[in-house]
């Protein structure tokens, strides 16, 4: 009976692993709506992309990637870990390359810096995030190649800095962080009230606590980041195991409120495109891009929506 059991078992988890195999190439569009514009304001269609964690071989996921431009956005925001190789570059910016004739920032990730490499997936059970040591040292990515190509094509780089675009006819301020993840984060560099815009936004990679607290309390609009996968590996009906950060599950991916310093902020976190390529799979979250088209925000019943 034990022998039947555990081959019963471990016959589920090799179709659960085939299962994620094949889901982190079914590449999803999402679409969601935020009301965070003045009144009377004309909608602003921004893509959000995150962590593609390209490979050169990954020809599917360029052509996916490179169909977005066709969603014509006012606006792409892109929350870092591009590529896994060097030799990615190149097939990454061929494929970001229609996105790149509209206005965008940008932030970096640790898979936008480091190559990637094995760590014990343990690690993300006990500790619900990837863990790394001081022995830790892989090579380094050409980032400056991605960088100086992102930038050329007009995008803003907001690793550590502050940056405005005029989109669809409005004045967007933004803030950004280095890769939180890897402690590259120095949010004192851009801290400070909100601009005098039509809109503020912050844009991280990944979602700690730490940076959407004070993005808030800063007075940000709205926040976007990645990094989290969306859990990649999720249960039905209850979702994410873990989140690879401090925020909780509940909110791993999608359109949340956060709150902080007694003002509340828009947080939209992307589960992202791509996986490691020690770790090729999802399960119940499967890769995606999002269309966030901004709105007006809700006028109450008898207001006229005047300041």
């Amino acid at each position: 009976m034990l022998g039947r059991t555990a081959l019963a078992g471990a016959a589920v988890a090799a179709a659960g692993l085939a299962w994620g195999v094949t889901e982190a190439h079914l590449f999803t569009l999402r679409r969601v709506e935020v009301p965070v514009l003045p009144a009377g304001a004309d909608p602003i269609r921004v893509l959000h992309i995150s962590d593609i964690h390209l490979l050169s071989r990954q020809r599917r996921k360029q052509e996916w990637v490179s169909r977005l431009a066709d969603l014509d956005p006012d606006l792409v925001i892109n929350t870092g870990d591009n590529f896994c190789s060097d030799d990615a570059l190149a097939p990454l910016l061929d494929s970001l390359g229609g996105l790149l004739e509209r206005p965008g920032a940008f932030i970096f990730g640790s898979n936008d810096y480091l190559k990637p490499y094995f760590r014990n997936p343990l690690g993300y059970l006990v500790h619900g995030r990837s863990v790394h040591s001081e022995e830790d040292s892989p090579p380094e990515l050409d980032h400056e190649g991605l960088r100086g190509a992102l930038t050329a094509a007009g995008w803003l780089d907001l690793n550590d800095r502050r940056g405005r675009l005029e989109v669809a006819g409005r004045t967007i301020a933004f803030r950004g962080t280095d890769d939180a993840h890897h402690h590259r984060d120095h949010y004192e560099k851009v801290a400070g009230p909100a601009e005098d815009a039509d809109l503020n936004i912050g844009v991280t990679h990944a979602p700690y606590l730490r940076l959407l607290d004070a993005m808030t309390a800063d007075g940000m609009d709205m926040i976007f980041a990645g990094h989290t996968h969306g859990g990649q590996v999720c249960l039905p009906f209850k979702g994410a195991i873990i989140t690879n950060c401090d925020i909780d599950p509940a909110r791993v991916k999608g359109l949340s409120a956060h709150e902080a310093g007694g003002r509340s902020a828009w947080l939209h976190v992307s589960a992202g495109l791509g996986t490691s390529p020690f770790a090729p799979y999802r399960t119940f979250c499967r890769p995606e891009a999002s269309l966030v088209t901004l709105v007006p925000r809700l006028v109450p019943e008898g207001s006229t929506g005047l300041s």
